[in-house]
């Protein structure tokens, strides 16, 4: 499963690289999956520079891959977990959920839903294979 998961992650600005990387790692194991598996980590547009997600990233060999909220919000009714904070604030029921399945394209879907830490949350979604269709 080279590179068909995308990490979705939303946090709290202050939390550190090495809180969202373990999140990011304890994901992949939730789900037995390695981590050449992972294809991108994605998070909400204005949230993609920050020298945390970037940190984070990078230990991944990866850049942070920035959603705009249409993108976010195009996929909220595929959202399994909800926080009303988030709703209030971003739009989505889930911001990690939410990035994962627009970061991951169309027809992708929840390989796990969010999980979360003190300042981060994440989501693993899997891309949609399109080498199995006749």
């Amino acid at each position: 499963m080279t590179g068909a998961l995308v990490a979705g992650i939303g946090f709290r600005r202050g939390t550190e690289a090495e809180e969202i990387a373990e999140l990011i790692e304890r994901a992949l194991a939730l789900v037995g999956a390695a981590r050449s598996s992972l294809a991108a980590v994605a998070t909400a547009d204005d949230r993609a520079s920050d020298p945390a997600i970037r940190a984070a990233t990078a230990r991944f060999g990866l850049a942070p891959h920035p959603i705009a909220a249409a993108a976010l919000e195009a996929r909220d009714a595929e959202i399994v977990t909800r926080s009303a904070r988030i709703e209030r604030l971003r739009g989505v029921g889930s911001l990690a959920e939410a990035a994962a399945l627009a970061g991951a394209g169309p027809r992708s879907r929840l390989a796990l839903p969010r999980i979360a830490s003190g300042g981060a949350t994440c989501a693993l979604a899997v891309r949609y294979d399109t080498t199995r269709e006749p």
